[in-house]
């Protein structure tokens, strides 16, 4: 018998709708608590909002003064573990039936849907057993303009029953249901990119060739505020950024995913509350760039994928493997499209440290190969600069340096792996990862051991991509930093420059290497991160870097 004694007590009807419509859909909003808008879902929200508010009198079952109908009724019922608001209820001649408000049209034999059908049912059930005589569980389609009423028999109960008994079997589960395979239902699911059905089923074999997925880039960007003494607050569903009492910029919050604030930035309360309440997280800089923490609204549901999380940490994991052959291979590829000068010795060594790093079972081998391999690509790092000669003569002397970075390469380098951390902290946040806990990096006071883990494959991608582009086209030249005793860190123009510049990376498509579809940096990561939560619940059996040619 399945254990769901710690489940919630009751099941809303709407999530029955979507158990019988996909139960993996199910599991993802209702036990995992992660949910996603479209367009389908803002249309069925602004559909309702005509019956959302209470109107009319509820009479007592058998009361004889009853109203015409009552809108916006709320029902529970605990032994048959169940609530529902019901959009409205009708009463005639004694009796009186459940209407429920669809967006879409019914079904092409006329019939309701079979997800409407249960939820209609749900709602008619709830209301027979409150005592009140049930006449029909009835749905009205909008988009037809059309109501379809399904007669209400005492047996309907019994099919109530026995769904809330699947549903919550289901629920109990650690794992959830396995992505339905080239289902029509998927494109225009609203959490199809939470789900990645199609990435998933191709990982696993299941289906022999992958279709062009369903996946978009995200609409939503981070907001950088850099200006020192400046304000963030928020006036009208928008954020607005001011400095002594001038308006520097304003975005709609609901365009935001995050907010960036670099040193001396205040940010209102308010600004906090309208960024939560959208998704978006807020993240603290220092002045030079480093990541010093962050804020968040209420965090992932999903303690099962946390709990897995902290296990793969404790026993080692496969995935650390893949991750560092997944980086030394970028490594190895930017390094044979970019460099200036043979180095061809380099990218051989490269690639035999990428296939032992593959195979390697101990964590010190495996940092034993990256380290090597970091020593073979950065001893080659300049061949790739076309510079300023004194910018990349400063970097042959130095070598790879940080805190504080020595010469403008190293600025820069720097600078771009706290925004690519950044990007990763925000991902694993929306995933339900917490970003702390990692399966190759070492936990410590302050270190973002996950997301550091799993922008490993993206450092050459992006971050070094960004520091070679921007320094070879003059893009960032010597004015752009600032040299001292202790270090050298970009100026404010610096700092506006590269950040312009990894945003366009982020932004730039890629074909992907395993699914074939054309997707932006930002959405490949959250793919990454999503493949790697999945392997660590058990839906996968491994991980798969991101890796280009």
């Amino acid at each position: 018998m399945t254990d769901y004694a710690d489940a919630p007590a009751v099941i809303p009807a709407r999530m029955l709708n979507e158990f019988v419509y996909c139960p993996r859909l199910f599991y993802i909003e209702w036990v995992d608590g992660q949910w996603a808008d479209n367009a389908d879902t803002t249309r069925g929200d602004l559909s309702h909002a005509s019956v959302d508010a209470r109107g009319g009198r509820m009479p007592a079952p058998g009361d004889e003064d009853r109203p015409y109908t009552t809108s916006s009724v709320r029902l529970s019922d605990e032994e048959l573990g169940v609530l529902a608001v019901i959009d409205r209820v009708d009463h005639v001649d004694g009796g009186c039936s459940s209407v429920d408000y669809k967006v879409g049209h019914p079904g092409p034999d006329g019939e309701p849907w079979p997800a409407d059908r249960a939820q209609a049912l749900v709602q008619a059930t709830l209301l027979h057993r409150a005592g009140y005589e049930v006449v029909s569980a009835d749905l009205y389609y909008r988009e037809t303009h059309s109501r379809v009423s399904i007669p209400w028999r005492d047996d309907l109960e019994d099919e109530v029953r026995e769904l809330v008994t699947r549903a919550r079997e289901t629920a109990a589960t650690l794992v959830p249901p396995p992505p339905l395979v080239d289902s029509p239902r998927c494109p225009r699911c609203s959490l199809v990119g939470l789900c990645l059905p199609d990435e998933k089923n191709a990982l696993l074999g299941r289906v022999s060739q992958p279709k062009r997925l369903m996946v978009r880039n995200p609409d939503q960007q981070p907001l950088y505020v850099t200006e020192q003494g400046s304000y963030v607050g928020c006036r009208g569903g928008q954020i607005l950024v001011t400095q002594k009492g001038e308006t520097l910029a304003r975005h709609r919050v609901l365009d935001v995913s995050s907010l960036c604030v670099f040193g001396h930035v205040q940010v209102t309360t308010e600004a906090l509350w309208k960024l939560w309440e959208a998704g978006a997280n807020v993240m603290w800089f220092s002045y030079g760039g480093w990541l010093n923490g962050w804020a968040q609204g209420k965090p992932s549901g999903y303690s099962e994928l946390r709990r897995r999380q902290v296990a793969a940490h404790a026993q080692g994991s496969a995935v650390a493997a893949a991750m560092i052959s997944g980086k030394i291979r970028n490594q190895r590829t930017l390094l044979r499209r970019n460099a200036k000068s043979d180095v061809s010795g380099a990218v051989a060594g490269l690639g035999r440290l990428a296939a032992k790093a593959t195979t390697a079972t101990a964590r010190e081998d495996l940092l034993g190969f990256e380290g090597a391999a970091a020593r073979t690509y950065f001893d080659r790092f300049a061949s790739m600069l076309s510079c300023d000669q004194a910018i990349s003569d400063a970097f042959r002397a130095n070598g790879r340096n940080r805190r504080p970075p020595l010469d403008p390469v190293n600025a820069s380098l720097s600078f771009c792996y706290s925004l690519l951390v950044r990007d990763v902290v925000a991902t694993c946040l929306a995933v339900g990862l917490d970003p702390y806990i990692g399966v190759l990096h070492r936990n410590r006071y302050g270190r973002p051991a996950m997301a550091l883990d799993l922008a490993e494959e993206f450092r050459p991608l992006v971050a070094e991509s960004v520091t070679v582009s921007l320094l070879n086209t003059g893009q960032l030249r010597s004015s752009d930093f600032r040299s001292s005793s202790v270090g050298t860190a970009l100026t404010q123009q610096g700092r506006r420059t590269l950040i312009a510049g990894y945003e366009r990376r982020m932004a730039t498509e890629l074909k992907h290497p395993v699914f074939g579809y054309s997707v932006s940096y930002r959405r490949a990561l959250e793919v990454q991160t999503r493949i790697l939560a999945a392997v660590l619940i058990g839906e996968l059996d491994a991980y798969t870097p991101l890796t280009t040619r």
